[in-house]
């Protein structure tokens, strides 16, 4: 194995040449995953929702551009549930009897929504420092006593108080303004 190693091979081996063409070949990928999200960026603007969603604190452009992708056109949900059923987030309750077990998220719903929903709050969890933000108060009171709950538990009840969040701003065709948050 240590002859075989990469350390060990000569710069003019076989192996070195294709750790340089799979390089150059990611190198393209990201190149050309970032000129797909600027042509999307540039598409979205013309779109109203684009800008509401960016008015919330710590959604980026980026952010913004997936976010309108995977929901499609919000107009179609009647209301917020509808939404977290399409992203996966919905309560999966099972009781047989006097056997009741414990709540899970569905996970039926649209993955990469889900998890750009995740990452979104993620980051304003780490941004918590450059404004207020009425979701990152939530998810701080949810980890405090008496809920004490777990961070993922916690960071779900923040993507479904986003989800709402969005819901609401966009079809009240309104901007994010932290004095106005519940």
């Amino acid at each position: 194995a240590a002859k075989q190693s990469y350390p060990a091979a000569s710069s003019t081996d076989v192996v070195c040449d294709q750790v340089r063409v799979y390089a150059k070949r990611f190198q393209e990928l990201l190149l050309q995953k970032e000129q797909c999200i600027s042509k999307m960026e540039s598409i979205a603007e013309r779109i109203e929702e684009y800008s509401i969603i960016r008015s919330i604190p710590a959604i980026g452009a980026n952010s913004a551009v997936r976010i309108i992708a995977e929901i499609g056109n919000i107009q179609r949900f009647d209301n917020n549930r509808q939404l977290n059923a399409y992203t996966g987030i919905d309560i999966r309750r099972y009781q047989s009897g006097k056997f009741i077990a414990k709540d899970k998220i569905n996970k039926r719903g649209n993955k990469h929504l889900r998890k750009i929903m995740y990452l979104t709050v993620q980051n304003m969890i780490r941004q918590r420092r450059f404004g207020g933000n009425h979701i990152v108060e939530y998810y701080d009171k949810l980890k405090t006593q008496p809920y004490n709950k777990c961070h993922k538990v916690a960071s779900v009840a923040c993507v479904n108080k986003l989800l709402k969040t969005i819901f609401f701003l966009v079809t009240h065709n309104q901007n994010y303004d932290y004095r106005l948050a519940p």
